[in-house]
């Protein structure tokens, strides 16, 4: 491993060499042969269908990983899909998830798709795709997904092949039965050829690919981003993008003695890139607890005692896993534990502090995003950690602060502090080709050099890259991205309502939750509880229900007529946050909140001179910068 310490540290390693050069392999399936070759013998992967420290579970070493990826590759290519063709997988977490992914780009490209979508959402995204092959559960009690896909397939008639898992083989006894017994009948709907996944594989040889691995940077995987409403954006991932992420990790922080606990779905780029291809490039050992990860039955209750049992030196979370890993008492050995990595949304720093002071651990916060194929930045391992940014850029990565009109055109180049659009190159970022949708790539590229990411941030004077909005207005709920639309539109559907805007509300678990103003049409006296209520009929996604409503005799809006969503933001600050205070019987409150060009909206606190330490502690939850007014 390489010392990374400050940003000096990154230039030396990016002027070393081009970073294709760093690449002994330069294909998915070459890097996994490099490292089962190495440590055939070794954990690779681990499952477990329940969450108990003394539970069954299903490891494959380096060299049996090697093997059923072989095999399922094999398996993709005789029923026809090519290098150029998509294999889409709408699974939970299983080792058979990993093995689509792995199987899925070394053939082709893989599509992964969140099984908790509607099957119009989910059909909508194989339509864009062109997948032509499907991986997805067989029926089976307590989950809807195969039924899901049934009624998916019968609008994405380009799908040829559909690959039953099947979990109760991970199952035994009287369990395995029930299960069995009790198995959902479903009436097909669709025309697809229905095989086995483990007849397909076992049919195949694991000796070798049945055909040529290309050396190609070519595209090896496509990730949805959102899909909340119609037809959601497709972004595209290259064979070296995916590869930078694992060789990025492993040259600077994992080795293969590592053991990572990955409570986080393989649908989401996090694990599949940072942490899946970091243990490719470094031999390390990913264990997935249940197939709903964090949601599983038991998970945070058992998570620390499977920390013991696996040995766990890296675990990986995002700021509302954290807050319900401390509200379980650390019960067994974590001392092996060495970093907790954190993504997805900024980490409040009062949970920071607990989790350091309950765990011993140091947590690294880091930024990306789907469109770049994850990894932009990360606060050093072996340097500064300023809580609150999300740290240095990678090697290889360039990070600009720009303003750009809607055509993407730079306007200027923000000095160090000043608030603008962050823009990013690195190995991930497909210029010209983000997303399959081309109409979605106008107007990304500013100079044709960096990607537009909507986020708004800055740069400090040590190179730390903090971010302080988004230019795109998204709803970041727990890492999950919400459209605001989808909550504007469905309101908008009520007979009495004029006017909408839906924002983000800042909330000690999610970080921030949806909630909504409403203008009503003149005359009208329905309440804020019946917007509400109809709010919550309307919207199908149960994320994106506002846990706020509230009318307004006047929305706020531009000098052009557009709902002014800043101010909607201060309300919902001062709301939140006085209502909170008042719940500890503290008398300080929000006064006002303020515009900064380099924090964004600032709350400011007035009170008693008494109640600091209070206050700094309920405010310490949010993620939300604040600071204190002249206190008598």
């Amino acid at each position: 491993m390489v010392k990374f310490a400050t940003l000096e540290d990154i230039k030396s390693v990016t002027n070393e060499m081009p970073f294709v050069d760093r690449l002994e392999q330069r294909t998915i399936y070459g890097a996994l042969l490099k490292t089962s070759l190495k440590f055939p013998n070794r954990p690779a992967i681990t499952f477990q269908l329940e969450s108990g420290p003394k539970k069954s579970f299903e490891t494959y070493s380096w060299k049996e990983l090697l093997d059923q990826v072989t095999k399922l590759a094999n398996a993709f290519r005789a029923v026809g899909v090519g290098k150029n063709d998509v294999v889409a997988y709408i699974l939970p977490n299983c080792n058979e998830a990993v093995l689509s992914f792995l199987a899925g780009s070394v053939n082709g490209i893989v599509n992964p798709i969140n099984p908790l979508l509607s099957s119009e959402q989910i059909s909508a995204i194989l339509r864009e795709t062109n997948a032509k092959a499907v991986v997805t559960l067989a029926p089976m009690i307590k989950t809807d997904v195969a039924q899901k896909v049934n009624e998916a397939l019968k609008d994405a008639p380009e799908v040829k092949t559909l690959f039953e898992v099947d979990l109760v083989r991970y199952l035994s006894g009287i369990k395995s039965i029930i299960a069995k017994i009790a198995r959902p009948k479903i009436k097909r709907k669709h025309s697809a050829k229905v095989t086995s996944i483990w007849d397909a594989m076992w049919a195949q040889s694991s000796g070798s690919l049945s055909f040529k691995d290309s050396q190609d940077d070519r595209v090896g995987a496509v990730f949805h981003t959102g899909g909340t409403t119609g037809i959601p954006k497709v972004a595209q991932h290259r064979v070296y993008g995916m590869l930078f992420n694992g060789w990025t990790n492993a040259h600077f922080i994992m080795k293969e003695t590592d053991c990572l606990i990955c409570p986080l779905p393989m649908f989401h780029v996090f694990a599949a890139y940072p942490i899946l291809m970091t243990c490719i490039s470094s031999g390390a050992h990913m264990v997935m607890p249940t197939p709903q990860g964090y949601r599983g039955d038991g998970v945070f209750k058992n998570f620390w005692k499977l920390i013991e049992r696996w040995k766990v030196t890296f675990l990986v979370m995002v700021p509302t896993a954290a807050t319900q890993l401390m509200q379980h008492r650390v019960d067994a050995d974590v001392s092996t534990l060495r970093y907790a990595l954190c993504g997805s949304s900024p980490l409040p720093v009062e949970l920071f502090k607990r989790f350091q002071d309950a765990t011993g651990v140091e947590i690294i916060e880091g930024y990306g995003m789907t469109e770049a194929t994850c990894l932009i930045s990360v606060n050093p391992p072996d340097g500064e950690k300023k809580i609150g940014s999300v740290g240095l850029p990678y090697p290889y990565t360039e990070i600009k602060i720009l303003v750009c009109n809607d055509n993407g055109s730079i306007q200027k180049e923000c000095d160090v502090d000043e608030v603008g659009e962050v823009c990013v190159y690195n190995p991930g970022v497909t210029l010209n080709g983000t997303y399959t949708d081309d109409k979605k790539n106008k107007g990304l590229y500013p100079d044709d050099r960096f990607m537009r990411t909507g986020d708004l941030g800055r740069i400090d004077k040590d190179g730390y890259l903090w971010l302080t909005g988004r230019a795109k207005d998204l709803i970041i709920r727990g890492g999950h991205n919400i459209d605001p639309s989808l909550i504007e539109d469905a309101i908008a559907g009520h007979k009495d309502v004029a006017a909408v805007g839906a924002i983000g509300q800042p909330d000690p678990k999610a970080g921030e939750v949806p909630c909504a103003y409403v203008q009503l049409i003149e005359g009208s006296r329905t309440s804020s509880e019946a917007i509400a209520n109809f709010a919550n009929e309307a919207i199908g996604e149960q994320a994106a229900k506002p846990k706020h409503v509230e009318v307004l005799k006047e929305i706020p809006l531009t000098n052009v007529g557009k709902i002014f969503k800043p101010e909607l933001r201060k309300m919902a600050i001062t709301r939140v946050i006085n209502e909170h205070l008042k719940s500890k019987d503290l008398g300080s409150k929000v006064d006002i909140v303020r515009d900064d060009k380099n924090l964004g909206l600032v709350a400011c606190i007035s009170g008693g001179q008494d109640e600091k330490d209070k206050v700094k502690k309920v405010l310490g939850n949010y993620s939300i910068p604040w600071e204190f007014q002249d206190l008598v």
